[in-house]
């Protein structure tokens, strides 16, 4: 976990809000993103109730894709307390192997997910 987790929350912020039509507002007591029909596709938990991680949540297609982060990756991804069982995946920020190209990608591509057709029309990512 990492004792100061602003400059992680810096980095997810700037993914997120370099999406079209988004915001930042909090969810049971961590940043969470959403996108203009107020659909959460991100959040940053730091020590949620005392886990001793740092991560961003982020939506999968389901259950499988979810399964298959999971196995492929199981350092990086694990299925989170509440979310996972609708399908998001946390992904562990801490350490000094924190790809952030992947980091982005997962977010835009839960953006994807959350973002209304004309979002998605204007040109996502």
């Amino acid at each position: 976990m990492s004792p100061d987790p602003s400059p992680l929350l810096d980095r997810i912020r700037a993914f997120c809000l370099a999406l079209p039509e988004t915001e930042e507002r909090e969810s049971h007591g961590a940043p969470g993103f959403l996108v203009e029909d107020g659909k959460f596709f991100a959040y940053f938990w730091h020590n949620h109730h005392d886990d001793g991680e740092t991560v961003v949540i982020v939506k999968t297609t389901g259950a499988d894709e979810q399964a298959q982060l999971i196995e492929l990756d199981p350092i990086s991804y694990y299925k989170p307390p509440y979310l996972g069982a609708s399908g998001w995946i946390a992904l562990r920020l801490d350490g000094e192997t924190v790809d952030w190209d992947r980091v982005g990608d997962r977010i835009a591509v839960s953006w994807e997910l959350a973002a209304p057709q004309g979002a998605l029309e204007a040109g996502g990512r």
